[in-house]
């Protein structure tokens, strides 16, 4: 069964409305973040998409992650709760709640613009070539995973 698409102006204003009821006092059903490194965690996917910010990892990981970790990350089946989170994706420092979120909503904004078409194809960092569905997956299985974490 596919995911929701991420592409779509619908999925998008379900998930920009489901960031929106979160409160810098939310507290997360599970896990160790609070809502703020929660939102700048979940802003790493989208940086590795749009912006050049984090380190590449050498062919060796590389080769182990689209080997063990893509179809993971990639498929439709979700998260389960207390997953291992890759280290750039890691955020223990405080964050800005507001920045965080308005980035957030930036982002989903961004990649619903750009459409499937500007994604089909597109590299990604540590799993290489990508198609759509599988950056959309990224996406909305991620932010999904979170939102939920945090009663979203």
């Amino acid at each position: 069964m596919a995911l929701p698409s991420v592409y779509t102006a619908t999925v998008a204003q379900q998930l920009t409305d489901r960031v929106n009821k979160l409160q810098v006092s939310s507290q997360p059903l599970w896990g160790k973040m609070n809502v703020a490194q929660m939102l700048a965690h979940c802003n790493v996917a989208y940086e590795l998409a749009f912006e050049n910010k984090h380190p590449q990892p050498n062919a060796v990981i590389r080769f182990f992650l689209k080997l063990f970790v893509k179809k993971i990350v990639t498929g439709e089946k979700p998260y389960t709760r207390n997953m291992r989170t890759a280290p750039v994706f890691l955020v223990s420092n405080q964050q800005d709640f507001a920045l965080q979120q308005q980035r957030l909503l930036a982002y989903i904004t961004k990649t619903q613009e750009a459409g499937a078409a500007f994604f089909e194809g597109k590299e990604n960092p540590g799993f290489g070539t990508l198609t759509a569905i599988e950056w959309n997956n990224i996406f909305y299985k991620h932010l999904d995973h979170h939102l939920a974490q945090f009663g979203a």
